[in-house]
């Protein structure tokens, strides 16, 4: 089975830089896939993204060494199933409030004994190889988004759930749960405090802890506290803001701001 790099590096205590697709074309995820990102999430739960596109999106991404991930849209075995059969290499699972859910994820996510997948990887085998199930519950990662007050109490439970591999900070569902408003760097204190406590946890249950950033600047920052698996904002905004910001830049040249 072809490995899953993702794994080693976080393994490792490196960083992974992740990015995400919202915008259901294969194209625009192959120009994506070729910038340098270590993974690619294609978004199920929030982005325009159906099945069928998914399923090119990520026939995209295997152009490259770039690993394929997806967010579902809740935990319910059957989209998780059948994005796993069509070659995502983890999963990124929203609303994780409780240990009970933790465990629920985790046993969609493997196969017998270790859960409950069902059997059928249509087009895993193609990308991941003939032995695909022989090698799939050690490849294959299962993510928990952190994003309610629920989860923050329950967090030393969820993090102490055999075969999770990692958690996922929403930061705007974090921000609403805890009264505020979800804007660009969600900087307001109980966030910030909150988001630091999620990654302390992290590290002394040793489960790499991931987040969503808008921008560089903010991913790097949030290395420097120890997130390890970090997102730089998603396809539509790069879209929207280089086309806006040249679009400015030509007004301005006109006359015509």
């Amino acid at each position: 089975m072809r490995k899953n790099t993702l794994r080693s590096t976080l393994t490792s205590g490196g960083v992974v830089v992740n990015g995400w697709l919202a915008i259901p074309s294969s194209f625009s995820a192959e120009v994506m896939a070729h910038q340098g990102f270590d993974s690619l999430t294609i978004d199920m739960q929030h982005g325009v993204v159906d099945y069928q596109a998914a399923v090119t999106m990520l026939q995209a991404i295997s152009t490259t060494s770039v690993i394929p991930l997806a967010r579902v849209p809740w935990g319910d075995p059957a989209w998780v199933m059948k994005l796993l059969d069509a070659g995502a290499y983890g999963v990124i699972c929203p609303m994780i409030s409780n240990r009970a859910q933790a465990e629920a994820l985790v046993q969609i996510c493997r196969y017998p004994p270790l859960g409950y997948r069902s059997f059928g990887p249509i087009r895993a085998k193609y990308y991941a190889g003939a032995d695909y199930h022989d090698h799939a519950n050690d490849e294959i990662l299962v993510i928990a988004q952190i994003e309610t007050n629920e989860a923050l109490e329950n967090l030393d439970e969820i993090l102490t759930v055999p075969g999770l591999d990692a958690v996922y900070v929403g930061p705007s569902d974090l921000s609403l749960a805890m009264g505020h408003q979800p804007r660009q760097g969600q900087n307001d204190a109980p966030v910030v405090a909150a988001k630091k406590r999620i990654v302390e946890a992290c590290k002394r249950h040793g489960v790499p802890a991931g987040i969503h950033n808008q921008t560089a600047e903010a991913a790097l920052s949030m290395v420097a506290e120890g997130y390890q698996f970090v997102t730089i904002a998603s396809d539509d905004r790069f879209l929207s803001a280089k086309a806006g910001a040249e679009v400015a830049a030509m007004r301005k040249g006109l006359g015509r701001q």
